[in-house]
């Protein structure tokens, strides 16, 4: 028995001492031999790496005003195992489809797809899942979304009375997303960052380096249930803001722009419309537009594919009789275009090819004047093969750019096709048809180029990259001469020839342009859609152009305005009708608005307007005083509030003003006041007013303001505007204006093939 019990406690201490022997060994081992590598793995348990989401630059217009933001947005997650506690599974799925439906088509899809959210488990399938999102339609969405939510999680509460910061299992989690606040302005020319925040199109695709910013992080030391340790070590690396991107574009102008383009669609129901407004000195985008269009914050819902297209950099057309301008500039540099020279007009032989006028017949023997005036394709022919000469030709459409891009600081532009290689082909490109196929911010930096005295300007849309925190500029773009074109007397000869095109109410084919208070040089264009399957020009489709700038003795804007196939009922005499009027609106509304002075003002007045004086500083002052410093000083001021002392004043102390220029002062805050009356005030005063109250304005109309709507929270002030002594009755019950594009484009004809002699005859449609 003793042997026994011996035997016993020799193997249990014998084990004890082996299991003491391994468990030193092994302590050893970890303390020791493998101590780096466990505590490497372990400090990398016990740290959290977090990257900082850097604040993405803003977009503004020449004005600083916001066109694309950083704003709240907000996600709606799931809490699967609550919502089945409470058995409000289907009251939940059934109210948040209400809510983020798009239409009551896919709502019963979207009911079960919350459903199944509001079940589901855990990835071991073991048990409910605690927090599950509802993308894509619960992801990032607006406040007003997220209100109707919290009214659902308020009658959840009720239902289960609950208190009123009871969790329901719904969560609103807040978030960041892209906004713009103008929904479908200037569209084409941002484009839209995805929820991903991943940049689609425009300049958010364009700027993106800039915008975008840089990422920080933050790593700190945590407890194993994820607390930070006080004693921790913490590396922090701050994010870097994406800088803010200021556009060449004036927010009005683009507007202005716009509600034009919606007038046209609306009457003619074109394909696609193209606007372009720029600054022909500088060629500084003041506004580009098109149609169809897109609302950024809701990219998603569009189902049109082709209006994500921005057609002033990326679609190519026959210019048609806008392409005139080249012939003629090359006529008039190479002294070869005398104006009251005589031709006969109706038709021309090319080798074996006979090309017409756009009326057939022509308008018998006429000056080459005349010629522009009727938009004679003739006249063209003679003036480009004959007189300048193929080879001159060819090189003048080289110099003003029609070769290659613009280089546009947009994305996706392509360039012109100039492929000309027989005669005829020549003489069609002379009048702009056939082989000479060219982009719309082409076409409006060579109508520039004459405009502001012969020089090709580099098109660019980005004025300045600006520091998000102090305001300060970074970097700003300065305008750049690609090349002398023609000489400054050549553009001013070819500038007073577009103007009578405009001019003369008789025969000019672009009269509808013609405004009272402004000189206006430009040229229409139509010219015949090619069929694409037998590539014949289609009898009864066209592109309409019209190009022009104001005021001819000192440009300030320019514009260009193309219809795809606008709807003419097959009548081409209708051409004219679609966009000269149009661009009588945008150019009269921008240069009301930019302050320039008529064509046709007095001379004592126009000295006057450039009597420049300095704002003086009226902060703190009494209203008597600084009436009677503003009365001493040269100054109209107009004072608004009720205050003891100037809290506020427009323009800014210091700010070279003109004479004749309105200032303003405000007893008291601006904010929350009503707007003033704004009734008989100029289109600029007007403006001015409603900058100084930081109210949004939109203006229809030339001269004086007529009518003021109200100024809801939140909402531009819509202002109707008419010249002095024209009433409301005159303008709705005056007669329709006669067509002055009449006769714009003949019957079509086939497109001759590469390297035959075509028996048929030309009749391209290209005033």
């Amino acid at each position: 028995m003793t042997k026994k019990i011996k035997l016993r406690s020799l193997l249990i201490g014998g084990f004890f001492t082996l299991l003491f022997v391994v468990l030193i060994v092994k302590v050893y081992w970890i303390q020791v031999v493998e101590a780096s590598w466990l505590l490497e793995k372990a400090e990398k348990r016990w740290e959290t790496d977090k990257i900082i989401t850097p604040v993405r630059g803003s977009i503004v217009d020449r004005n600083d005003k916001p066109l694309a933001i950083e704003s709240t947005a907000y996600t709606i997650a799931l809490d699967p195992e609550m919502l089945n506690n409470y058995q409000i599974v289907e009251d939940v799925s059934q109210g948040l489809a209400d809510i983020l439906k798009d239409s009551e088509a896919v709502r019963a899809e979207l009911v079960n797809k919350i459903r199944d959210r509001a079940t589901r488990k855990n990835l071991d399938g073991t048990k409910l899942a605690r927090n599950v999102e509802i993308r894509n339609e619960g992801w990032k969405i607006g406040k007003d979304k997220a209100d109707q939510v919290r009214e659902l999680i308020a009658r959840l509460q009720t239902k289960l009375k609950l208190g009123t910061k009871a969790n329901v299992g719904i969560y609103i989690l807040e978030d960041k997303k892209r906004y713009y606040p103008n929904e479908t302005l200037a569209a084409h020319i941002l484009g839209y960052t995805n929820k991903e925040g991943e940049p689609s199109l425009g300049l958010e695709l364009k700027m993106n380096d800039v915008l975008k910013g840089v990422p920080g992080s933050m790593s700190y030391e945590k407890d194993g249930k994820g607390v930070e340790l006080p004693e921790g070590k913490v590396d922090f690396k701050p994010a870097e803001d994406g800088s803010n991107v200021r556009l060449t574009i004036d927010k009005n102008i683009q507007y202005y722009l716009e509600s034009a383009l919606a007038k046209v669609n609306d009457q003619w129901h074109p394909k696609s419309l193209t606007a372009i407004a720029v600054d022909p000195k500088t060629m500084e985008i003041l506004g580009m537009a098109n149609t169809p269009t897109f609302n950024p914050n809701t990219y998603g819902s569009t189902k049109d594919q082709s209006a994500f297209i921005n057609r002033a950099v990326s679609s190519r057309y026959e210019p048609g009789s806008t392409f005139k301008l080249v012939t003629l500039a090359g006529a008039v540099a190479e002294g070869v275009f005398n104006p009251n020279e005589m031709y006969q007009s109706g038709e021309i032989r090319v080798s074996d090819r006979i090309l017409h006028d756009h009326n057939n017949v022509g308008w018998g023997k006429i000056s080459f004047l005349d010629g522009l005036k009727r938009s004679s394709n003739v006249a063209f022919v003679k003036l480009g093969i004959e007189k300048l000469t193929t080879p001159k030709f060819k090189d003048y459409i080289e110099k003003f750019g029609f070769k290659t891009k613009t280089n546009i600081d947009l994305p996706s532009e392509v360039s012109g096709l100039i492929d000309m290689q027989y005669p005829s082909e020549f003489a069609t490109a002379t009048y702009g048809q056939g082989k000479v196929v060219v982009t719309a911010i082409q076409q409006t930096a060579a109508y520039a180029a004459i405009a502001n005295g012969g020089k090709l300007m580099w098109p660019h849309i980005v004025k300045a990259i600006v520091d998000p925190k102090t305001g300060k500029t970074i970097s700003d773009v300065q305008p750049q001469v690609i090349r002398q074109v023609v000489s400054p007397e050549v553009a001013s000869q070819v500038s007073g020839y577009l103007e009578q095109v405009v001019s003369d109410q008789e025969i000019g084919t672009g009269k509808l342009a013609f405004m009272d208070d402004y000189r206006v040089a430009g040229k229409t264009g139509t010219a015949n859609i090619v069929l694409p399957g037998d590539k014949t020009y289609s009898p009864n489709t066209w592109v309409i152009s019209f190009i022009g700038y104001a005021p001819v003795e000192d440009p300030r804007i320019l514009i260009t305005l193309i219809a795809d196939q606008p709807d003419l009922g097959g009548n081409y005499h209708l051409g004219g009708q679609v966009l000269a009027p149009a661009f009588k609106e945008i150019a009269g509304e921008s240069l009301q608005y930019l302050g320039v002075p008529s064509s046709k003002k007095p001379a004592k007045v126009v000295k006057k307007e450039t009597s420049r004086l300095t704002m003086p500083n009226f902060a703190d002052m009494s209203q008597d005083n600084a009436k009677s410093i503003a009365k001493d000083t040269g100054l109209t001021l107009d004072v608004f509030g009720r205050g003891d002392k100037v809290v506020n004043q427009f323009p800014k102390a210091g700010t070279e003003i003109l004479s004749t220029q309105h200032t303003y002062v405000a007893m008291q805050d601006v904010t929350g006041m009503p707007l003033p009356n704004l009734i008989g005030k100029s289109l600029r005063d007007a403006v001015e007013v409603c900058s100084f109250f930081g109210t949004e304005c939109q203006t229809s109309g030339e001269g004086y303001v007529t009518e003021q709507g109200a100024a809801e929270a939140g909402q531009a002030v819509k202002l109707t505007l008419r010249p002095i002594g024209v009433s409301e009755e005159t303008t709705a019950s005056a007669p329709p204006t006669s067509n002055g594009d009449a006769g714009d484009a003949p019957p079509p004809s086939p497109t001759p093939t590469p390297g035959t002699a075509a028996k048929t005859q030309n009749k391209s449609k290209t005033p």
